[in-house]
Parts: C-alpha cells; sequence; structure tokens
C-alpha cells in the first residue's frame, strides 16, 4: 500500500484501490473482533495505572520513605504520558500503527516491573515514568486504530467498548490498590500488569496487522517528523506540568519556582503555534488545519475542561470517603463502584445514539448539564450523608461525564479529513491528558489553600502543623484521622469536608461554562465510508504491491472530497 510524496498543495496521493477497498464499509469477521478484543485487554492495563496509586500510595510513601517527592508517583506519570502524544501520532503517520502500539505495550510493561521492583522512591518514579511513556501511546494508538478500522458515524460504539473497559479500570483501580495493600505487598499494584501486559502482546502480534508504506525510505520517513514542534511542545508541556506539581501545595502560586516554569511553558505553548503556522514545517506534528472552524476549536476547549471534571471527581471523592466518612482503603474503592455503574451505560447510550442519529451538540449539552448538577450535588455531601445519597450524586455526575467523554473525539474527527485522523486524534489525546493534569491541580490548590483557612476550627496545634501547607491532602486518610482523641476527630472531619464542598463548587463553574460553549457547536455530519491507507492487511504481499502500482486519485487533506488524477 503506497502513498506518493505530498504535492505542492498539501494534498496527499493515494492508491485509486485502496480508497476503492475502504470506502465501501468494513468487515466485523474474527480478526477484527480478536484486535478489538486485544485494544480493550490493552486499555485496561492503562487504565488500572491512571487510579490504581490513589489508595496505595499511603504505603508506598511510607514503605519507601519518599516524604514530599511522593507526588511525583503520579506526576511523573501524567507529565511523561501528555508529553509524548503528539509525537507518537506522527509517528504512527510515518512508521505505521502496529510497531508504535507494540513498542508502548512493552514500555508500559517495562515500567510497571520497575515500579515493582522499586527499592527507592526515586527508581519508583523513573518506573512511573517509563509508565507514562507508555501508558500514553497506549490510549492514543487505541484511538487511531479504532479509527483507521471503523468508519466515522459507526466509530461511537466501537469506542464505547474501548470507553467501557478503561471506565472499569479506573473505577476498579481505587478498589484494586486498596485491596493489594491490605492483603499483601503494594508491589503487585504493578507487578499485576505483566501479565496482562503479555497476553495482550500475544494477541496484537497474531493479529493486528496493519497496512502502511513500507517502500519508503528509513530517511525519509525521518524527514516527515516534525523534530522542532515535538520538542518544543514537549518542553513547553514538562515547564508547565513541574509547575502543577508543585503549585499551590508545596510552593505558593506567587513562587519564582512556579511563575517561571508557567512562563517558560506558556512562552513555549505560544512559540509551537506560531512554528506550526509557519512554512518552514513540512508536516506539522499538530496541523493548524485542525481548528479551521468553531465547532473543532469547541470541541478541544471541552475535551480539556471533561478531563479536568473526570479527574476532579476521580481524585477527590476519595478524600471524602476516607477522611470525612472515614472509610477504610478498600471500601473506598468500593464506594466508587456507581460511577461505572453509570458512566458506562451512559457512555454506550450516547455512543448508540450518535452512531443512530449523527448528532453530537444535543448530547453534549445533555451530557455538561447533568454533569454540573452532579458536581453541585457533590457540594452537599457531609459527615451525615446517607450512603443512597452519595450513590446517587455520583451516579449523576458519572453519567453525564459518561456521555460526553466517548462523544468528543468522533465530533473532533469529523472536520477532518481521513488523512488527518491520526494528527486529529492525537491532538485530542494530548489535550485531554493535559487537562487531566490541571483537574488534579486546580482542585488541590482549592482544597490546599481553604483547608489552610479552616484549620482555626481545630484546637490542637499539632494537628495544624501536620496539616497546613498540603499536608491534609498527603494525609487524608481514616487511619490518620481516627489517631487522634474523639474531639480532635470531629474538629478535624468538618475541615476536609468544607473544604472538599468548595473544590466541588469550583467544579461547577468549570463544567457550567463547558455547558454554555456547547451552544456554539454545530453538528457536522459523520461520514459512513473509510478512506484509510492504514485498514487491516489483506492478501498476499503480491496482491498489495499490485495494487499499490494502480492508478492513484488525488485526495485534499482539508476536506473529504476525492478527485481523480
Amino acid at each position: 500500500m503506497k502513498v506518493s510524496e505530498t504535492s505542492p498543495d498539501g494534498t496527499a496521493i493515494y492508491s485509486a484501490s485502496i480508497l476503492e477497498n475502504t470506502a465501501t464499509g468494513f468487515q466485523r469477521d474474527f480478526r477484527f473482533w480478536a484486535v478489538i478484543v486485544g485494544l480493550a485487554i490493552t486499555t485496561l492495563l492503562a487504565a488500572l495505572e491512571h487510579t490504581v496509586v490513589t489508595t496505595s500510595a499511603p504505603a508506598i510513601v511510607s514503605d519507601l520513605q519518599m516524604e514530599e517527592s511522593y507526588t511525583w508517583i503520579t506526576n511523573s506519570f501524567f507529565i511523561c504520558s501528555t508529553a509524548v502524544q503528539p509525537l507518537l501520532g506522527q509517528l504512527c503517520d510515518v512508521f505505521g500503527r502496529r510497531g508504535v502500539f507494540i513498542s508502548t505495550v512493552s514500555i508500559f510493561t517495562l515500567g510497571s516491573g520497575i515500579c515493582g521492583g522499586a527499592v527507592n522512591g526515586a527508581m519508583l518514579i523513573a518506573g512511573r515514568a517509563v509508565q507514562g511513556v507508555g501508558s500514553g501511546g497506549i490510549v492514543l494508538t487505541v484511538n487511531i486504530i479504532v479509527s483507521d478500522l471503523i468508519p466515522l458515524r459507526e466509530r461511537g460504539r466501537y469506542i464505547a467498548i474501548i470507553l467501557a473497559v478503561f471506565g472499569v479500570g479506573t473505577s476498579l483501580g481505587p478498589f484494586i490498590g486498596g485491596a493489594i495493600v491490605e492483603a499483601t505487598t503494594w508491589r503487585w499494584v504493578f507487578w499485576i500488569n505483566l501479565p496482562i501486559g503479555g497476553i495482550s502482546l500475544i494477541i496484537t502480534w497474531l493479529f493486528l496487522r496493519i497496512q502502511y508504506d513500507k517502500e519508503v525510505s528509513f530517511a525519509k520517513k525521518i524527514k516527515r517528523i516534525d523534530l522542532v514542534g515535538t520538542s518544543i511542545i514537549a518542553v513547553a508541556t514538562v515547564a508547565i506540568l513541574y509547575a502543577l506539581t508543585y503549585a499551590g501545595t508545596i510552593e505558593p502560586w506567587s513562587s519564582w519556582r512556579t511563575l517561571i516554569p508557567l512562563f517558560v511553558g506558556f512562552f513555549g505553548l505560544a512559540l509551537f503555534a506560531s512554528y506550526e503556522m509557519s512554512r518552514f514545517v513540512v508536516e506539522p506534528v499538530i496541523p493548524p488545519r485542525l481548528f479551521h472552524n468553531r465547532t473543532s476549536v469547541v470541541i478541544i476547549v471541552n475535551t480539556f475542561i471533561s478531563a479536568m471534571v473526570f479527574y476532579w471527581f476521580l481524585y477527590f471523592l476519595p478524600l471524602y470517603f476516607e477522611a470525612v466518612l472515614l472509610y477504610p482503603p478498600r471500601r473506598a474503592g468500593v464506594s466508587l463502584l456507581p460511577q461505572s455503574l453509570a458512566g458506562i451505560p451512559g457512555a454506550a447510550i450516547a455512543a448508540v445514539c450518535l452512531s443512530k442519529w449523527g448528532k453530537f451538540k444535543i448530547i453534549h449539552l445533555a451530557g455538561f448539564t447533568i454533569a454540573t448538577l452532579g458536581l453541585g450535588l457533590f457540594s452537599l455531601q457531609n459527615e451525615w450523608t446517607p450512603v443512597a445519597e452519595w450513590v446517587i450524586f455520583q451516579a449523576i455526575c458519572a453519567l453525564g461525564v459518561g456521555m460526553v467523554l466517548d462523544t468528543l473525539l468522533p465530533a473532533f474527527q469529523a472536520p477532518a479529513a481521513e488523512s488527518d485522523q491520526a494528527a486529529a486524534t492525537s491532538t485530542w489525546a494530548f489535550v485531554r491528558s493535559f487537562g487531566g493534569v490541571w483537574g488534579v491541580a486546580i482542585p488541590a490548590t482549592v482544597f490546599n489553600n481553604h483547608v489552610d483557612q479552616s484549620l482555626y476550627m481545630i484546637q490542637d496545634p499539632g494537628v495544624h502543623k501536620q496539616l497546613m501547607g498540603g499536608g491534609a491532602y498527603q494525609r487524608a486518610s481514616a487511619r490518620f484521622v481516627e489517631s487522634f482523641p474523639p474531639q480532635t476527630v470531629s474538629e478535624i472531619r468538618p475541615v476536609y469536608r468544607i473544604s472538599l464542598q468548595r473544590v466541588f463548587q469550583v467544579g461547577v463553574a468549570f463544567c457550567g461554562f463547558a455547558m454554555l460553549l456547547v451552544l456554539v457547536e454545530r453538528n457536522i455530519p459523520l461520514r459512513k465510508e473509510i478512506e484509510t491507507q492504514y485498514g487491516l492487511e489483506k492478501g498476499s504481499k503480491n496482491d498489495m504491491q499490485q495494487t499499490a502500482s494502480q492508478p492513484t486519485t488525488e485526495m485534499n487533506t482539508g476536506t473529504n472530497n476525492v478527485e481523480a488524477v
């Protein structure tokens, strides 16, 4: 399967037979479903590691004596996961999907082994960074491969399968982490990924055979990579995420240690945008043409906000369960299950509706409205909230988030040509990951600041010292709270409660803004056919070479129209 060099006006040349074969639909045979199963298993790997440390972190920090560096258990993972996604998206176009996918699964599995065998905090953080690179690649390439195999109109249903697994993984992560810590060593939090990763690699190796241009020389492939743009956005991303690691917790926002990395990061993003729009770039890692209509801009902003909201309640609801309701880690993990029980059906229903009617605006409006309501209900929770109430509140918020989580990517891909699907997917995945980090940093700052303002409610000055300056977030566990006399416990719990209420109130503002932005969206028709050179391989090598030698057609990368040359 061959793609000739890009023409001067930015169009790509495709084999006519490729378009004829791929534009008529897709086959759901055994190999197709084997690939979907393999992608789902691999997604489970990445999903578990997003949240499994939320309940196991205290045991890890204590065993490895990490003290203040504990934040890097999570942040090293997210920083590396986010920073590599634009590059990996372009590598998928240059070297093919299969090689990149297998490499990222292998990297993730290696990182899991390093984490499980860590003898000190530095080794664990390094392992989590390696895991992050693999996880970012897994989430990205899974979406790209699904986009290659399935028409846009039908894509939501299959993405729903993948995201349902992702939702189960992120939801079960806290429970699994808590259960492992209580039953055995925390190291199994990471070692559990090794057999799952092995199964994923076997399935992928056997069934994931993706077409791509194998005739272009290695030197020409390297020239296609936007090394300058990739370097700029990677440095900018790392600088911003580094600042967010300490901002509002260890260092105040006004500190030079926070402001300088933020300045470098945002300046880097501005420089990156300018460079990508310049004439020096042959093949931009994030093509500016992806943002040439208002719907794409709205979708990418709301992708950022939806990721924020998702991690907003995923990371701070456990604090409510452990520090306010005084649940042990395992029960706190179980208490997050309602989000799966509501979020997964919500995502599935939204995906079916999108495939049936091809309209995403009403789904986004309903989703963000419901999620805003859910966050508002969270702000009403206190020490005496009955189980039935917080289950319903959680289900409402998860239902809304699930509805938008599954339908934002197809909406962003709709205006883009099929030849831009990898670039569109990697851009969307990068923004989602970037938003997820802000979804931890912003509420953490709100929480810690409100705790500091509320410490007057606690009489014991020793407790003040332990909770101030970010200590409340680090020590948010039933074991810590209940280690004090009953009178002090009755003073600590309200501090956590009112601080978390403020966190969710701020979340309402962000989610409500996204709801209003949806009104600016415009429904764009979702394609019912596939026009891609990256489908599953068919026939022998000679057949494919014969196909590549047939007459070509030219497909403009800015539109979906195909013209004969």
